[in-house]
């Protein structure tokens, strides 16, 4: 298998176009072989009262994940099956289902097999905190870095095949210096910080006090394009519906995706320009 491979873990359709979709379209047309496993499906997302048609807002979302997924080019798309749990406090939370309700021992056994059947050489997925302390990203973060583990251990038996041990682990994060300047700026136009969003459920000013290293960073103006294409797919969450200057700041402040580098656990001497460096295709 002398082809390089790169897996991603995440939580919801839509993760993996407005994270780190740039990283993913990128790799894909670089010949990488990238590959999704997603929690859920979404079930707890914003929809249109007519559901697009769809029969639920489960149908709905992988739908529209299926559709990004063609446009980043990825090689497969895997769900695991649970159902997403919704924002911290919320009843969805306890959802028999649910995914932060889910033991996680069991949740990293099947992010476990996936890393077996694929033999990836590289594998990310979110930060510690989940970008904004969403239960289903943690929840997958934990299940990421349990299943690395336990994916190259001879005596665990996840399935999948044979054990298998990745090269490298990344947490896609983001610097969180602009988060401090928001939530000095946001009450002086009368926002609070501690209640921010549609929902206001994101708390910024606590975000903005947690802050990770990042070892790599990836430019990702090749496919700024392909990103906005596969953010439209996902237009139950709004992805697509910013135009004109909007877009432009966007593209502004997307020219790079940033990791942090979780294996090998020493930090690389310089900045990272590519998740591949120093990887071994052959294995």
């Amino acid at each position: 298998m002398n082809k390089r491979r790169l897996l991603a873990i995440f939580a919801h359709p839509d993760d993996e176009t407005f994270g780190a979709g740039g990283t993913l379209a990128l790799y894909a047309r670089r010949g990488v072989e990238v590959s999704l496993v997603c929690a859920t499906r979404g079930e707890v997302g914003e929809a249109p009262p007519d559901l697009k048609g769809f029969p639920d807002v489960g149908s709905m979302r992988e739908a529209e994940l299926r559709c990004a997924a063609q446009v980043l080019g990825l090689a497969g798309v895997y769900f695991l099956g649970y159902r997403d749990s919704g924002m911290p406090g919320s009843p969805d939370n306890t959802h028999p289902r649910a995914l932060a309700a889910a033991p996680p021992e069991k949740v990293a056994r099947e992010a476990a097999r996936y890393i077996r059947q694929l033999r990836p050489q590289v594998v990310i997925t979110f930060d510690p905190i989940g970008g904004y302390r969403h239960p289903d990203h943690i929840a997958s973060h934990r299940a990421a870095v349990a299943g690395f583990k336990i994916a190259a251990d001879p005596a665990e038996d996840p399935g999948g095949g044979a054990p298998y041990q990745p090269q490298k682990l990344y947490f896609h994060t983001f610097p969180h210096g602009f988060l401090r300047w928001a939530v000095r700026l946001l009450p002086l136009v009368g926002v609070d910080p501690h209640r921010f969003g549609k929902n206001r459920d994101i708390d910024i000013a606590a975000l903005a006090e947690v802050d990770f290293p990042i070892h790599t960073r990836i430019d990702v103006r090749p496919v700024i394009g392909i990103k906005h294409t596969a953010a439209a797919c996902h237009s139950s969450q709004g992805g697509g519906s910013g135009g004109g200057p909007g877009r432009w700041l966007e593209t502004l402040l997307g020219a790079s995706e940033s990791f942090m580098r979780a294996y090998p656990e020493a930090p690389p001497p310089r900045i990272e320009r590519d998740l591949f460096a120093g990887v071994d295709e052959n294995r």
